[in-house]
């Protein structure tokens, strides 16, 4: 029982730390919806998106066919890969081109707001499916009780949940914020569009940076406040 629960909070851990780029993807995507729909799309997005992974998790027998090839060289895991990096490199550099050029979307009618609600979490739960298929495959390899497996997406997805909503309102709050978050995306999606090729980018490279860049833009802030505080 000891084994079973410290590997369930490996599990956690893991599920928590690879949750990162969930929560910058959820922070931006429901910006473009009114701010009395936003949590509702976080909730619906995240539970489907949690569902999805069980169901992958619930074919666990399969997972393991994701690794041969089945297009030349590519597995299905190489696929997802390809088109998930590709799709995130379009949906980021396209949220920068309407956040510099200031073209936020109108929600003028209940049904362009509902397309575009239902439009979201279509994205949300997508590109979740992406994020998630190295963290399904490396579970499945450390164990093959799906109950712990489960519970450690749920208890992730509950703690993903609880930061979402202070972390997205903060980085919409701050315009500069929010492009560095879409500036990750960038990096998340050519990251994982090069795993899809079969060139493996350690993560150190990638998250190292990031921590830079948003210790000196955190910086930035802090400095523009206190320039602020100072003349009033």
């Amino acid at each position: 029982m000891a084994d079973a629960l410290g590997l369930l909070a490996l599990l956690i851990g893991l599920e928590i730390v690879l949750g990162v780029d969930n929560v910058l993807v959820i922070a931006i995507f429901v910006g473009r919806l009114p701010e009395n729909q936003r949590q509702k799309a976080r909730v619906v997005g995240l539970s489907m998106a949690m569902l999805a992974r069980i169901v992958m998790l619930a074919v666990v027998v399969a997972l393991a066919s994701l690794t041969r090839p089945v297009v030349a060289n590519f597995s299905v895991r190489d696929l997802i890969l390809l088109a998930g990096g590709l799709f995130l490199l379009y949906k980021a550099v396209h949220e920068i081109h309407h956040t510099v050029e200031f073209r936020d979307a109108e929600h003028g009618s209940d049904q362009q707001t509902s397309g575009t609600f239902v439009s979201i979490i279509t994205q949300i739960v997508l590109l979740d499916i992406v994020f998630s298929v190295d963290s399904v495959i490396t579970a499945v390899g450390l164990t093959q009780q799906l109950w712990i497996i489960v519970s450690a997406v749920v208890l992730s997805f509950v703690g993903i949940l609880f930061f979402a909503r202070p972390i997205g309102d903060f980085i919409l709050r701050h315009p500069a914020l929010k492009i560095l978050a879409l500036s990750f995306l960038i990096t998340i999606g050519v990251t994982i569009f090069m795993e899809g090729l079969h060139k493996h980018v350690p993560k150190a490279y990638i998250y190292l940076p990031m921590g830079f860049a948003l210790m000196v833009e955190m910086l930035q802030m802090r400095y523009e406040h206190n320039r602020r505080r100072k003349k009033t």
